[in-house]
C-alpha cells in the first residue's frame, strides 16, 4: 500500500453503527479528539478471516476509554460483532482492524463533558510492519530521546492517541538515521518498550522483559509469555537497566503489528537471532491461525 493515502482507499467503514463509504468517514475540524487527544484506539490483526484475540482487544478499548473519562456507547459484544462485520464487508482474510473512539465537537475547550462519543472501525490489507528481509536478520533500533512518562503524569495504561506523540517523534528520528525503530526508556531510566511494541531479551535460555508499570501490557506480549510457558521456558518480568543489554544474547519485539520480530542491534548493543527467538516466532505464527472447528461426531 506504499504511496496510497489512507483517505483514498476503497470500501466502507463502520461509523457510529452504520457502514459509510470510505471517503465519507469524516469528522469536523473542531472535533475535540483532534485538538485535545481525547481518543482511544486498538490495533487488531485478522488471519484467515478471524480477528486474533478480538474480545481482549475490545475490552481493552473499553478500559482505555474509562481511563480517559468517557464511556463508549456500544457494548463489548456489539463492538466485537461490528469488527467482524467490517472484516466481512471488506472481504478480507488477512488484515489490520482499527477501532477508534473519540469525543466529538459539541464543546471546544479543555472541558468537553457534553460531547458525543463516536466509534469507527476500519479494516485494510496489512503487509509486514518491517521490511521482511530485514526482519529475518533482526531489525536495528536507536535509543530514543523521549521516555515513557510517569503514570502520575498521563493515563499510561490507556491506549490513548496522545501517548503516541513521543512515539512518532522517536520513530521518525530513528528512521531518518537509518534504524527501523527506537527503544524507549522510562522516566526512571529503565528499559521500557519500543515505539509501538514490547521488548524481550534472552540470556542462558531465560526470557527477561520489563515490568509494564508505565506502558501497555500488550496482548501479544501476554500471548508470547503464555507460549514460552507452554514450552517450559522461564519468563522473568523485572526491572531492566540499559547497561544490562550488554549481557543479553537475543532480543525481540512483540506487538499486534510487529508480531514477534527479532532485534539485532539497540544503540551500541548487539544480539543474535537465536533458536529461542525463532521458536517463539514459529509458535506465534501457529497460534494466530484459525483453529479448525471440531465436528459434532468428534465431540461426542
Amino acid at each position: 500500500m506504499a504511496g496510497q493515502s489512507f483517505d483514498k482507499l476503497n470500501g466502507e467503514i463502520w461509523f457510529d453503527g452504520t457502514f459509510v463509504p470510505w471517503e465519507s468517514a469524516n469528522v469536523h475540524v473542531l472535533t475535540h479528539g483532534l485538538h485535545y487527544a481525547s481518543s482511544v484506539f486498538e490495533g487488531e490483526r485478522a488471519y484467515g478471516g478471524r480477528i486474533f484475540k478480538l474480545d481482549e482487544h475490545t475490552r481493552r478499548l473499553h478500559d482505555s476509554a474509562t481511563l480517559m473519562g468517557f464511556e463508549i456507547p456500544y457494548s463489548v459484544e456489539e463492538i466485537n460483532a461490528a469488527c467482524e462485520a467490517t472484516l466481512a464487508r471488506m472481504n478480507l482474510q488477512d488484515a489490520y482492524v482499527r477501532p477508534v473512539a473519540w469525543r466529538g465537537s459539541e464543546m471546544m475547550g479543555v472541558s468537553a463533558q457534553n460531547n458525543t462519543i463516536h466509534l469507527a472501525i476500519a479494516a485494510w490489507e496489512w503487509p509486514s510492519y518491517f521490511d521482511p528481509a530485514e526482519r529475518l536478520k533482526g531489525i536495528r533500533l536507536q535509543i530514543a530521546d523521549y521516555c515513557r512518562p510517569d503514570p502520575r503524569t498521563a493515563p499510561a495504561k490507556s491506549k490513548a492517541a496522545g501517548l503516541y506523540m513521543i512515539c512518532t517523534l522517536s520513530k521518525h528520528k530513528a528512521e531518518a538515521a537509518g534504524y527501523a525503530d527506537a527503544l524507549m526508556f522510562d522516566w526512571r531510566g529503565r528499559v521500557a518498550e519500543a515505539t509501538g511494541a514490547n521488548v524481550f531479551f534472552v540470556k542462558d535460555g531465560v526470557l527477561h522483559t520489563p515490568i509494564p508499570d508505565c506502558f501497555l501490557d500488550g496482548i501479544t506480549r501476554r500471548t508470547v509469555i503464555d507460549l514460552a510457558h507452554a514450552r517450559g521456558i522461564e519468563v522473568v518480568e523485572r526491572v531492566i537497566m540499559p547497561e544490562e543489554m550488554a549481557d543479553f544474547e537475543q532480543c525481540f519485539l512483540t506487538g499486534t503489528a510487529v508480531e514477534v520480530t527479532p532485534v539485532s542491534e539497540i544503540g551500541p548493543y548487539r544480539f543474535e537471532v537465536g533458536d529461542l527467538t525463532r521458536t517463539l516466532m514459529e509458535d506465534y505464527s501457529a497460534a494466530v491461525l484459525p483453529q479448525p472447528v471440531a465436528s459434532v461426531e468428534a465431540a461426542e
